[in-house]
This record gives structure tokens, sequence and C-alpha cells, in this order.
């Protein structure tokens, strides 16, 4: 059982954030991801040993100078074995390298050619710098996040590079990929942040259209505004979250915290939620968090403790069910979502590019003959490109 992608073959230039986690998340559900590193990676201020790079999971690298017509050639020549590409520079560098979906598509026209921007391949700033926070700020998404009188909070960058980026790209080549099955031709998937991020707000888009979503932060039922939507600290210092939105799961939690229903006024009533959110607040105060959870934590409240990383590996739901798991020494997050019948296996831990394991890494996308031949020309061309 290797998952249910298993046969698709996927090429990557390495980058950073989305990409690497779309390629990650196609890995990890079985597909053959072969990385093309740069012979010296870039820094980003956040290096960490190799096996602490998680994104980088699951699949095989070989670094190239992408400057070198033979590194060049050589990619071609994988493209013609490949399902998919994914790259995530900005608009223009793959063609300019002779990489483009023009030459890509000439060797494979069956080819999925994924791109990952923040902007976009077209518009006023699909030439600009960017990062996850900006563009989430272009969406409007930004702006509905965070409490009453304080500014938008960043939701880390899980928002725009990762669920409006990544997912959306591994989606669009998916569907790519399903299509060119039918029809024998591939495309290009212009996978944008900002697209992504504005159709996961496709509901909140709806709220407000509807008059029931204020532009006020913290004045909605899903932004810390409602009572029964938000954490609560507890006797101990940690904290609860709570969110029965439901009449009936709301009573009941009222109903097991000894609350009287009446004092809190109509759940409905926007007007009564900063009273009832102090009455909460301070029953909440009255406990730990670990006697909260075994009064209310197996009951139909939607009640849960906000925990660390550390804790979270060690909750007995999240241990039962293998949410976190460890490779080579290292806590991350299984493969998601889960099969009945095509079971992905077990991550592989990140691994390097290098001229040892070259061979293991073409393995599958060349003969040994090629890859004998291949290795020479990158090499001349290397030596070449020292000679004075």
């Amino acid at each position: 059982m290797m998952g249910p992608l298993k046969g698709i073959k996927i090429i990557e230039f390495a980058g950073i954030g989305p990409c690497p986690m779309a390629a990650m998340l196609l890995a990890d559900l079985g597909a053959t991801v072969l990385r093309i590193d740069r012979p010296e990676p870039p820094s980003l201020g956040i290096e960490r040993p190799l096996r602490f790079n998680l994104l980088l999971r699951n699949r095989k690298a070989i670094a190239l100078d992408l400057k070198s017509a033979a590194a060049r050639g050589l990619v071609l020549r994988l493209i013609e074995g490949a399902d998919a590409l994914l790259e995530g520079f900005r608009p223009g560098v793959m063609e300019r390298l002779g990489l483009g979906p023009d030459s890509c598509l000439a060797r494979n026209p069956r080819l999925v050619y994924g791109r990952m921007t923040g902007w976009g391949q077209t518009g006023p700033l699909a030439q600009v710098a960017g990062h996850d926070l900006n563009y989430i700020g272009l969406t409007g998404v930004l702006h509905a996040m965070g409490r009453e009188g304080q500014p938008p909070t960043p939701p880390l960058n899980l928002v725009g590079d990762f669920g409006g980026g990544a997912l959306y790209l591994a989606l669009g080549v998916l569907a790519a990929i399903i299509e060119a099955a039918r029809s024998g031709q591939g495309q290009v998937v212009d996978a944008a942040i900002v697209d992504g991020t504005a159709s996961l707000a496709t509901s909140l888009f709806g709220l407000h259209a509807a008059g029931l979503w204020n532009d006020k932060r913290g004045h909605n039922m899903l932004d810390s505004g409602a009572y029964f939507y938000d954490v609560y600290e507890c006797a101990d210092g940690k904290w609860i979250s709570v969110a029965p939105l439901e009449r009936k799961f709301h009573d009941k939690l009222l109903e097991l915290m000894g609350l009287d229903r009446e004092s809190l006024g109509r759940q409905a009533d926007r007007d009564g939620w900063p009273l009832a959110r102090s009455i909460l607040a301070d029953a909440f105060r009255k406990k730990t968090q670990a006697q909260w959870c075994e009064l209310l934590g197996t009951t139909d409240v939607c009640v849960a403790p906000v925990l660390s990383l550390d804790q979270a590996a060690e909750h007995p739901h999240m241990r039962e069910r293998e949410v976190l798991i460890e490779v080579a020494g290292v806590m991350q997050p299984a493969p998601a979502p889960r099969f009945s019948r095509t079971a992905p296996r077990k991550p592989t831990p990140p691994e390097a590019a290098s001229a040892s394991t070259m061979e293991a890494a073409l393995t599958g996308w060349l003969s040994p003959d090629e890859q004998t031949q291949w290795r020479s020309e990158l090499a001349q061309a290397s030596v070449a490109g020292h000679m004075p």
C-alpha cells in the first residue's frame, strides 16, 4: 500500500512555503516527487538541520545549476516522463531559463504545469515581492481577524501560504492530471495565494453581502464577538475553546456549568453578548483546564482545551488516531486524509541533494545508461564553467 497517487510522477523546483508544502502533500499520498535544488540553497533566516525541515519529507532531490545548458537539458529530459511540474518563482523566471510552459509542453504535451505565486501570473502586482501576510491583507481576510479594538491578528502563515496556496495548487494540479488522462493534453495551473485565500472566504463574502457580517473586528459570531465562540482562561492560566453555536449544545453547556440560561439572555441577542461573556469568563476561572475537560470534554457542548504543540502530541485522542507520528526522531503530522484501501506509507525523512544520492534520486526516471551519460555531461559543463 503506497497511497492513492502511486504511479504519478512530479518534478518540483525547490522553493519556500506553499510550493514545497504542495509537493509534500502529493508525495505523502504516494506520488513520486523529484525535487530540483539549487547548488547553494538561499538562506531564509530560519535555518535548521535538514531533518527538521519537514516540508521536504518523502522525496528525493538532485542539485542542478539551471544556468547551465546541460542542467536544463536534463530537466527537459525528466519532464518527458513527468505527469506534473511544480514551480514557485516570480512570473517570467522559468521562461528566462528556457523552462517555461511552452518549452516543457513541447517536450511533454500531457504535462500539467503548476505555478505557485502570491499575486498570480498577471495583474499590476504580479512582479512585486510579498509574503503570506501581504497576500491575505489584500483579500480582506486579514482585516476580519482579531478582537474588538485590536489590530488585525496574523494567523501564522496557515491561511495564505498553506491554505490559499499549497492546498489550491495541489487541488488544481490533481484536477488537471485527471483531465489530461481524458484529453491527452496538459495545461498550466495558475495558483495564486490571493485567489485561494479569497476562495477560502467564500462563506464570509456571502455573509457580508447579506448584511450578516460586520466589518468591525470582534463584532461577529466567528471573530470573538460572540461569547459562545471564543477562548476562556481557566484557574491555572491555561485556556479552553468554547464553540456551542447550536442552541441545544449552548444550553447543555450552561447546564453542566451550573449557569442560569435566563441570566445570560437570548443567545441571538447581540446586545447581551458582553454580559454573557463576563458571566462565562468568571465561571471558567473557577476551575483548572483539566477540571473543565473532565467535566465537559466528552459531552456535546463543543469544548476542547487549547493545547501547545508539545501537549497536542500527548492528548489521548491525538495519540490513538496517530494524528502526530515520529519519523527519525522528529514528531510531525501524519499524511492526511486517510484511505481505506490505498493507505500511504509512513513518510521518509527529508533528504539532501548530493552527488552520492543522485543515482537513487534518478532511479525510475532514467535508465542506468542515461544516468551515466547525464552525469558526464553535467560534470563537463561544471568544469567548463570554472575554466578561466
